[in-house]
């Protein structure tokens, strides 16, 4: 049964069943010359993660210039043949790659070859464009048969060569130098590879070289980050001997400055900010020229490497020259990394330092209310005593005026005496009356 109905399709299944095929390699017979341009999104020398510039304008207005059409927007591969040269178009997360490919009408000799590149078809206008923006130029001359020494020594002007035997039937040779036209240099030949293998060598080439520029875009932030770091870690010990001298100062006195504790939670609350601002201003670049790197070793253990008497493999180059910058992005990630958790460790310390010296300062409140609560009762039970005292004599008094006018009509013989013997029963009566009504409102 074959599927006929898209709709029985998952709304992803065809893009990413295409998404494999995205970026196939140029199909490249020797001899050929290539042309090659990485053009960064950014302009601020890698500082962090790539916005602003379209990768579609640039070869949209290419594509104007020959009177081509331009993809869409949303194009991620692009392929013409523009009848002098052909072009490969690749969009990528930081950058776009232009390759142009032209076969030559002639033999050339190969030093003659970096002379004639399919890049002196392009217009001036197009070119001045990429101003702020190229990070790659690269020309590749693919030729048919071995290079001899001063064939190679004439064309990468005196330098010294990286080379190999790759992929079982093809030599390469680069210095990885900027020339004095302003590109690098690649001389690939052909002394057996099988069809397309040609097509697959120069696109791992170009990768390598392109990779490898992208990944050292660390380097420069890391050099300009140790110094930051530098300051923030002396800053951290001063801190931390403060702290110290502190702890001194309060085991002779026996007395908590809370004042100085705050001021020292302030400073390293504001190296705990310096310290993130470095690292959300480094960390992309960071993970970036890791991942960069990563492709860049991935791609030359493809070449299947064999080595050359006399002239050090691309491996042993890369090994030698761009391990130990890659080595120097990733350590001071990590230093970057443990001076946060450093900060962090001695923030979480301070903090629960000044917590404890305002728990003593909330006990010693609350021990001085305690005082004052008592003195308040006290206080009450003298008011009321007296209370006992005022309410009797005004219950006598009451009794008084009773007694009085019992003794006009002859019920009480003597007033006086009556009072005085009620005075006790009175005040007893008040009293208890009173604790009474305490007992009912503490157990209310």
């Amino acid at each position: 049964m074959t599927i006929v109905y898209s709709s029985l399709n998952h709304s992803l299944r065809v893009p990413l069943a295409a998404e494999i095929h995205s970026r196939p390699f140029l199909k490249l017979e020797a001899p050929e010359i290539i042309s090659h341009f990485a053009v960064y999104r950014n302009t601020d020398g890698g500082t962090g993660a790539p916005t602003g510039h379209s990768h579609h304008a640039t070869l949209t207005a290419l594509c104007k210039h020959f009177g081509v059409s331009a993809p869409a927007n949303d194009a991620k591969y692009f392929f013409h043949d523009f009848g002098r040269f052909r072009l490969k178009w690749e969009c990528h997360t930081e950058f776009s790659t232009y390759t142009f490919a032209e076969r030559p009408l002639e033999a050339m000799a190969t030093e003659d070859a970096f002379d004639n590149m399919p890049s002196t078809h392009l217009p001036q206008e197009w070119l001045l464009t990429l101003q702020g923006k190229l990070m790659v130029a690269a020309h590749v001359v693919l030729q048919k048969g071995p290079a001899t020494p001063e064939t190679l020594q004439r064309a990468f002007e005196g330098n010294t060569l990286a080379g190999s035997q790759v992929m079982q039937g093809g030599e390469l040779y680069s210095d990885f130098a900027i020339q004095s036209d302003g590109f690098s240099r690649f001389v690939i030949s052909d002394v057996g590879m099988r069809a397309q293998q040609a097509g697959r060598l120069v696109q791992r080439v170009l990768e390598i070289e392109t990779y490898r520029m992208f990944a050292l875009l660390g380097l420069p932030q890391a050099h300009q980050a140790a110094p930051a770091l530098n300051g923030i870690e002396a800053e951290l010990v001063t801190l931390a001997g403060a702290m110290v001298q502190t702890d001194a100062a309060q085991a002779n006195t026996g007395s908590v400055d809370g004042a100085t504790e705050q001021a020292l939670l302030g400073e390293i609350t504001r190296l705990a900010a310096r310290i993130e601002k470095l690292s959300l201003e480094t960390s992309y670049r960071f993970s970036a020229s890791k991942a960069y790197f990563r492709l860049v070793n991935a791609r030359i253990e493809e070449l299947r490497e064999a080595r050359i008497e006399g002239i050090p493999t691309v491996g042993e180059f890369m090994d030698r020259r761009l391990t130990p910058a890659m080595n120097t992005c990733e350590a001071l990630a990590g230093r970057q990394e443990a001076l946060a958790r450093r900060v962090a460790n001695t923030n979480d310390l301070l903090r629960t330092r000044v917590g404890i010296i305002q728990e003593q300062q909330n006990r010693q409140i609350l021990q001085s209310m305690n005082k004052r609560a008592a003195q308040q009762l006290r206080l009450q039970q003298a008011v009321e005593g007296l209370s006992v005292a005022a309410i009797s004599y005004y219950v006598v008094g009451l009794l008084g005026y009773a007694t009085k006018a019992g003794k006009a009509i002859g019920v009480i013989g003597n007033p006086e005496v009556f009072i005085g013997l009620l005075v006790p029963a009175v005040v007893a009566g008040v009293w208890l009356s009173l604790r009474s009504m305490h007992k009912r409102l503490h157990t209310a």
